[in-house]
């Protein structure tokens, strides 16, 4: 390789590295602008005690809920980072969602027997979750690698399959879209740390769901970043037939980035059930209400980067947690329709904001070993 090659490696590489800082800069600057914007406004148009009251409403709680909110969010917003960064576009995160909420429900109430399930199980009924999000991710892959089928209609499909089998499973288990009950996930609280005030109660009593989600962040982040994994992924969604030549399997890197936005978004789907919510919602769009198609908001707002993704994603659960804490302030003369809809008003203004995000260059194309 010549040195004027090396050198304009080397300047892409740092072009690339300031861009992911930007974004990450421009997801925290965002954050903190819609705060001020919302906090001034509450301040202007109720002034004295009401401004106060609705300050107080930002407390350990908030934070703490937004944490919680915020996990299928995340952890399928990166989960969609590994497999469209390969050149897979998996717009079937929801579906995802919803089947691993289903199954880690039913596999816990099934060896339970009832509500009162051990920790134990809570564990093996994520891993039943995480397992079959993973299973339903395989064949969105065999079906759009092998048979070459369109990624946006198989993603939908995937949809589709996750909207209409988990509350059908559930009418068959329990007689109703909505399951029974069951015990949700301890919290971790880690001595000493936890005493730390207002960051300890936040990060170091928490649930372990909570801690898995900021710790998946930090290693997804090096993954993609600083290990050879990382480039073949990334190589696998710019230039595939450059990897093919390099003497790298594109077929089995697009794999292993579909199967990873499966385990993920399991973990999403069901630590939402076993960390939080307790029960399978299957009414309406079920309880994941969206929450796989904000996912692929935000880690196109984040610009493909897994800290910039969880940025945007802890913005939306902030917003959601928002507007629950908002229909509880009795001084808010607002409808409680219009004020759930806040976080979805905040998608929209955050695509505005986000305008162009540079998708990988051969995103949703098929490839075939020898193409060139």
């Amino acid at each position: 390789m010549s040195n004027s090659t090396r050198e304009k490696d080397a300047l892409t590489g740092i072009r690339e590295r300031f861009a992911n800082l930007g974004t990450v800069k421009t997801t925290v600057i965002t954050t903190i602008a819609v705060a001020v914007l919302v906090g001034g406004a509450i301040r202007l148009l109720f002034p004295d005690t009401r401004a106060g009251t609705f300050v107080a409403a930002f407390d350990v709680g908030f934070a703490e809920s937004t944490l919680r909110i915020a996990v299928p969010l995340v952890f399928a917003g990166i989960g969609g980072i590994f497999a469209e960064k390969s050149g897979v576009i998996n717009i079937g995160l929801e579906g995802l969602l919803i089947i691993s909420a289903f199954t880690a429900v039913a596999v816990t109430h099934l060896l339970s027997g009832g509500s009162n399930a051990s920790q134990s199980t809570l564990w093996i009924g994520l891993f039943g979750g995480v397992l079959a999000s993973t299973l339903l991710a395989i064949v969105f892959a065999i079906i759009v690698i092998e048979f070459k089928a369109d990624q946006i209609i198989a993603g939908i499909a995937v949809w589709l399959v996750g909207l209409g089998l988990g509350p059908f499973l559930s009418i068959v288990i329990w007689g109703s879209v909505n399951s029974s009950s069951i015990t949700t996930m301890d919290t971790v609280t880690i001595p000493g740390l936890a005493a730390i005030p207002i960051l300890g109660p936040i990060l170091f009593d928490a649930s372990p769901i909570v801690l898995l989600m900021l710790a998946t962040i930090v290693l997804a982040w090096y993954a993609l970043n600083h290990t050879s994994f990382g480039r073949w992924i990334e190589a696998s969604g710019e230039n595939p037939s450059s990897l093919d030549t390099a003497g790298v399997d594109v077929h089995r890197v697009r794999y292993v980035g579909v199967i990873l936005s499966g385990v993920l978004s399991g973990l999403g789907g069901a630590g939402l059930v076993v960390g939080r919510a307790g029960r399978f919602i299957g009414s309406g769009q079920t309880m994941i209400n969206g929450d796989g198609f904000i996912a692929i908001t935000t880690y196109l707002f984040g610009n493909y980067n897994p800290i910039g993704t969880a940025g945007a994603g802890l913005l939306f659960a902030g917003l959601e947690a928002l507007q629950i804490r908002l229909q509880q302030i009795p001084f808010i003369p607002a409808p409680t329709e219009l004020i759930r809809l806040v976080p979805y008003v905040s998608v929209i203004i955050v695509l505005a904001f986000v305008g162009y995000t540079r998708m990988p260059s051969a995103a949703g194309e098929h490839y075939e070993s020898g193409e060139e």
